[in-house]
């Protein structure tokens, strides 16, 4: 493996319309964490950048749906989403966002190179366009029926059902997430990027150049260049975004999964002044932490985007997670099925550490992998509590109660204290290679494992027995016992940073540096320790009860339709005036040049009279002719599209807006009163 002088990781930019929850967490920030903690404790120059994405359709729809700007939208996110990763120990060395001006002057000059040496593609395309909002609609605001699953609400760009990849186009019945009302096709000029153009040279270097790369990462490469790579617009008819810097061309910003990834640059621009050696120079290591569904992004279209611009180095490796779901069920943020880092840092106070354990010990490296509270509280109280925080406190308390708090001279040492220190040296380096080769989970099991190893000694060499007999064996007992204590402090840092300090603070202790693991003399004879703690807790079986029953409120007010609110009381006298009937549809036809509207001819057992219904989105007029349904006969006529409509149907709405005929439960005779 080729050597670099220095490292720069990034993690997948969090989007700011929402908070971060344990999905995000296990597939990203927690592997990159531990990651560049090991790094920084080798002493080397690393850095580490992030921040919030905060450009793009979901943005506006959530500002839309708050009835607030889309910059206050992300203010408020971003600053949930920060502070969340500071409390749980996220160490970035910066957190921007893309928003900040050095993001849209980094954004606008990168875009500009590109345009100036004529690497993009300018095509006048079809889209679909809102006549009642008048603008043209991203994918997401375009909803309609999923041709491969049937599903009646899938986005533009994606079915959440079935999983497929859309365009808007591709949508049986499309319609606007704005009016509601049915778009219509109009042209509109779009910058592409011809991934097509670089199709030979990403092949070449992911599948030949880079063939340690994880399964999962070039497996999915592969698939997409064997599918043929084609131009991707670069450019978006929005008002939110960083505008296209071409004259001429107000309404369109850069398409956000452009501008995203430029944000790692500009946030380095932020941090150093020396940011071009972080990403011009050969010597530097450049790695991206992602989840799964940002491989393509990361691994074809940002590469191909820097290889165009010409002057930046592609990234190293790519080692992409999996997806992590929660109690069998996949993790939605719509349907309010996650666990919410700021809420459990709120539920379960100085508790970062064990969420921490639990994500890296349940990690989806290779597969979708499960988190469940039952599995939490066992992991908890069967290896933190009784494993790691039993071994540090038996070697403290042994201390303190024997020496009096301070580091004993060792005798000779025997075989096994031997074979129990040349364990602590073999066990760092299964967690160097490990850690090296991104297998985050073995590196855990390892660092238990040095836990395991002082459990073991102790366990076998009974010091409690000893002292009665022979206290200078305790001596070297207790002298062994802490410098893995010690050792433990050291290894604990990537993986559980909290409990690393409270360690060196029982050992009134701060020697920092990875190659210092594995040393039987890190704590000198006469050092003295400070009095110990618990560093575990058990998490008792009330917290983890009221964590499931969050989550089966939630699935229960997901299967629940919510109604609508009540309207405002009206008095009996009020309802009377309704002459509601049972009527027939005995003819029916599309209203002309409408999508919504049938024009009906109805038997009201007192006359047959028209009536415009707006169901035509849900009923063809062979569906409803022969139909018996309630009709308000009283109610006052009303010009539709020049029709004279006499009258209202009765229909019900359910949560999902779907429309159901009122009706007798069997067939009465026609203008029979509905009271």
């Amino acid at each position: 493996m080729k050597k670099f002088k220095r490292t720069l990781v990034t993690c997948a930019l969090p989007y700011a319309n929402g908070p971060i929850h344990i999905g995000h967490l296990a597939g990203v920030y927690v592997p990159a964490d531990i990651y560049v903690s090991y790094l920084r404790l080798k002493g080397s120059d690393v850095k580490w950048i992030c921040g919030s994405d905060e450009h793009g359709v979901p943005i506006t729809i959530k500002a839309r749906q708050e009835g607030v700007s889309p910059q206050d939208v992300v203010d408020k996110y971003h600053r949930i989403i920060k502070d969340s990763f500071s409390r749980f120990g996220i160490s970035f060395d910066i957190y921007s966002r893309t928003t900040s001006p050095v993001h849209y002057e980094t954004a606008s000059a990168f875009f500009r190179k590109l345009y100036d040496n004529n690497e993009f593609i300018e095509k006048t395309t079809g889209q679909l366009y809102d006549e009642e909002a008048k603008q043209f609609l991203a994918d997401r605001y375009v909803t309609g029926t999923c041709p491969h699953c049937g599903n009646e609400k899938a986005y533009g760009d994606q079915c959440e059902k079935c999983g497929s990849s859309l365009n808007a186009t591709d949508l049986i019945n499309p319609r606007s997430a704005i009016s509601g009302s049915v778009p219509v096709m109009r042209d509109t000029k779009h910058w592409y990027l011809p991934l097509d153009k670089y199709e030979p040279f990403l092949r070449k270097w992911i599948l030949d150049e880079h063939k340690e790369w994880k399964i999962n990462v070039s497996g999915q490469c592969k698939s997409w260049l064997d599918q043929g790579l084609q131009p991707r617009a670069v450019s978006r008819d929005l008002n939110w975004g960083v505008p296209l810097p071409v004259d001429g061309n107000e309404g369109k910003v850069l398409y956000v999964w452009f501008d995203a990834p430029i944000g790692y640059i500009s946030a380095t621009r932020e941090l150093t002044p020396d940011w071009e050696k972080y990403w011009k120079d050969p010597e530097t290591r450049l790695i991206h932490f992602i989840g799964k569904d940002n491989i393509v992004f990361h691994c074809i279209i940002f590469p191909a985007m820097l290889k165009a611009e010409g002057s930046y180095i592609l990234p190293d490796n790519v080692p992409a997670n999996e997806f992590l779901n929660l109690e069998g069920d996949k993790i939605s943020t719509s349907r309010n099925w996650a666990v919410w880092l700021h809420e459990y840092l709120a539920d379960f106070p100085d508790k970062e550490d064990v969420l921490r354990y639990v994500l890296t010990a349940n990690m989806p490296e290779t597969k979708d992998n499960d988190f469940t509270w039952k599995d939490f509280q066992a992991r908890n109280n069967n290896e933190l509590v009784a494993i790691l925080g039993n071994f540090i406190n038996r070697a403290l308390v042994l201390t303190m109660k024997y020496t009096n708090g301070k580091v004993p001279v060792a005798g000779e040492l025997n075989d096994f204290d031997r074979l129990t220190i040349a364990g602590m040296g073999e066990i760092k380096e299964k967690m160097e290679d490990a850690i090296e080769n991104f297998r985050f989970r073995d590196a855990l099991k390892e660092f238990m494992n040095l836990a395991r190893l002082g459990n073991k000694y102790l366990a076998d060499t009974e010091p409690w027995i000893l002292i009665k007999t022979d206290p200078a064996r305790v001596n070297t007992i207790l002298y062994i016992a802490l410098q893995i204590t010690a050792n433990l402090a050291l290894a604990s840092e990537p993986f559980l940073p909290f409990s690393s300090r409270k360690i060196r603070q029982f050992l009134n202790f701060d020697l920092f540096n990875w190659a210092d693991i594995g040393r039987s003399d890190l704590l000198k004879p006469g050092h003295q320790i400070n009095d110990p703690e618990l560093l575990f807790e058990k998490i008792e079986d009330d917290a983890i009860e009221a964590q499931v029953n969050k989550l089966l409120a939630t699935r229960q007010a997901n299967e629940k339709p919510k109604a609508a609110p009540q309207k405002d009381i009206i008095s009996f006298d009020d309802f009377t005036k309704l002459d509601i009937r049972t009527g027939t549809i005995l003819e029916a036809e599309k209203v002309p040049k409408t999508t919504k509207l049938l024009k009906l001819k109805i038997d009201t057992g007192i006359d047959v009279r028209t009536v415009v219904s707006g169901i035509a989105e849900y009923f063809t007029p062979e569906q409803v002719i022969g139909r018996q349904v309630s009709i308000l006969v009283n109610l006052e006529p009303r010009k539709i599209k020049n029709i004279d409509s006499q009258g209202m149907i009765l229909m019900a709405e359910d949560s999902n807006g779907e429309l159901v005929f009122v009706q007798p439960e069997k067939v009465t005779v026609n203008g029979s009163l509905i009271k």
